[in-house]
This record gives structure tokens, C-alpha cells and sequence, in this order.
């Protein structure tokens, strides 16, 4: 079970800076916010959280950092989470690493958290990049690579760096592409109210006053807001050529679309599905921009259906 308190938490900083988080741990720091998942019978039952700091070369860029959250064992998920870093997927991640034979690997995007982001490190294109070294170096196979938000476009940026380890995409609710008429709201230039409004099926549910939070935390949305400018860019519109690329994605793809969001909707999110030649889309019902807080179980369940559809026999 994700309880409400965290979903309360991880809500307030994904409206109050769309998508840009305040809670995430520090490199090598131990998570606050996981959520556990009861057995059946009642008792607690999850999978030890595990996290570590591996430092990747990539050309153009050099050496980044990268603060990776572990747990589970089975097939291996590689995790991305949207703007609000990742408190967004944390709790989804236990429930994934929990509930079936799942290895769950969540990074944090270098510059959120609190975690260093070198300056020549300023577009999803190299933090794909980033990520598919971070695969070699771990020596990963058989990857679901799952992303919601802007960790979707990161995904899909992934998919089409053709790496054999990876061998199928989930995206939740990305953005990246360009649609006309069906344009992605700009977190940068909507007031809170609307940005609640936009990201979920039920915002009543999730509203949390701002002015109430900590300083600290405060100022760590600021710095994660300014991180996700740098790759998402401000005003946030996407990559206008992304959408004709993603003819060349070779991998399955499931692309899960909340039925309320208002940020992209179901739309955009159609068109993301039929530009990816062995996609397919299903909408998820009672959910918007964040289906991983508001239904983890639907998402959970079409995750788990599809990855073992597809995946090899290495990993069966």
C-alpha cells in the first residue's frame, strides 16, 4: 500500500513546482519517504532499499555522478522519475520491488536531490546518455525501462540509443514530443491552483499548503525547479524532433495515460503511442498526470503483464 501521507507529500511538490521535488535524499543518504506494502496477512512486507552513488563517463559530457535507489531482485526495471524527482516513484517502487520478482533501480536526474549536475550535463538527450552507460557499467540485461513525465521523454531517448540491454519502454504520461493542437501545459507559467488542477484526477485529495513547508524544502524546490528547466527547458515545450524519431524505437512499448491529465492529455498521449511502431496505449481510469501515485495497482499490474509478454529468455 502507498499510504496517503506519502502520496499527500510527493503531490505537493509535484503541483507546487509542476513536477520539480523538495524531498529527495542526499547522495548515499537513506530514503524517508518509502512506503511499505502489507502482505496478506496484514504484516509489513518490503524489499530492503539499497542506495548508492556510481560515477559514468559519457563523451561530450565527462565523468556525472549518479545516486541510484535499489530494491528487489527478479527482472530488472530501470525506474525514471518525472520533475518531481524521486519521492514521485519511490513508493511505487516498493510496491513493484514487493508484490513480483522485480529488481527496481531508481536514479535521481543529476541536479535534483541535491546531487551534483555538471555543467556541460543540460538536455535529456545526455542524461539518455548518462543512462545507458550507467546500464554497461552495472552490466544490466533483459532493462524495462519505465518513465513518467519528463523521465518518459528520457526513455524514449534511451530506446533510441538501440541498446541491447534494454528490451522494452514503458512510458507513463510523457512528454518531449510535439502535437499540434494537444500542447503540453508549461509548469513555468500556471499558478499552483492550476497546476493541481492540470496533474490530477482528484487535486482535493492532494492539496497541501506550500507556506507551510520548511525552509529547507523550500529552497530545494527552487534548485530542483531550476534543474528541470535546464533539461526540460523554460518555457517547456519539448523537442520538435523527437516525434519523427521515434519511428526508429525498436523495443515494445506500453504507453499508460491518465484519463485526467490535463498537463498532456490523453490526446498527446495517443499520438506518443502511434508514432512508436510496436506501441500500444491503454488509458487508466480515475487517474491524471501521476497515475504511478494516484493508481499504482492499475499501473503495476499492466507493467508486470507487459514486461513478461516481452521479455527474453535470459530473463524468464
Amino acid at each position: 500500500m502507498i499510504t496517503r501521507n506519502h502520496c499527500r507529500t510527493a503531490a505537493v511538490f509535484v503541483a507546487s513546482t509542476m513536477l520539480a521535488t523538495a524531498c529527495s535524499p542526499p547522495s548515499g543518504a537513506p530514503h524517508a519517504s518509502v512506503a511499505p506494502v502489507p502482505s496478506a496477512t496484514g504484516a509489513v512486507n518490503r524489499a530492503p532499499v539499497s542506495i548508492a552513488t556510481h560515477t559514468v563517463t559519457v563523451a561530450g559530457v565527462g565523468a556525472v555522478e549518479v545516486t541510484v535507489s535499489e530494491r528487489g531482485a527478479g527482472r530488472t526495471f530501470l525506474v525514471l522519475h518525472g520533475g518531481a524527482g524521486p519521492i514521485s516513484v519511490a513508493g511505487f517502487a516498493d510496491l513493484l520491488g514487493a508484490s513480483h520478482d522485480a529488481r527496481v533501480l531508481t536514479p535521481t536526474h543529476p541536479g535534483f536531490g541535491g546531487t551534483p549536475r555538471p555543467d556541460a550535463l543540460k538536455n535529456v538527450a545526455d542524461l539518455a546518455a548518462v543512462y545507458v552507460a550507467l546500464l554497461d557499467q552495472l552490466d544490466l540485461h533483459d532493462v524495462t525501462v519505465v518513465g513518467n513525465s519528463i523521465g518518459g521523454w528520457i526513455a524514449t531517448e534511451i530506446a533510441l540509443r538501440h541498446s541491447p540491454r534494454v528490451t522494452s519502454l514503458v512510458l507513463v504520461d510523457a512528454t518531449g514530443i510535439i502535437v499540434e493542437g494537444h500542447p503540453v501545459a508549461d509548469p513555468f507559467s500556471m499558478s499552483l491552483g492550476e497546476l493541481m488542477t492540470r496533474s490530477y484526477y482528484n487535486p482535493d485529495a492532494f492539496r497541501i499548503d506550500p507556506s507551510k513547508l520548511p525552509e529547507a524544502q523550500r529552497k530545494a524546490m527552487a534548485a530542483n525547479r531550476a534543474a528541470l528547466a535546464v533539461y526540460g527547458g523554460n518555457p517547456s515545450v519539448g523537442d520538435p524532433t523527437l516525434r519523427g524519431r521515434l519511428a526508429q524505437v525498436t523495443v515494445p512499448t506500453l504507453v499508460l495515460w491518465g484519463e485526467a491529465d490535463r498537463i498532456g492529455d490523453p490526446t498527446y498521449g495517443r499520438a506518443y503511442a502511434a508514432a512508436i511502431p510496436r506501441a500500444r496505449f491503454q488509458l487508466l481510469a480515475r487517474a491524471g498526470h501521476v497515475p504511478q501515485i494516484e493508481c499504482p495497482e492499475q499501473v503495476r499490474l499492466a507493467l508486470r503483464d507487459f514486461a513478461s509478454a516481452h521479455a527474453t529468455d535470459h530473463a524468464r
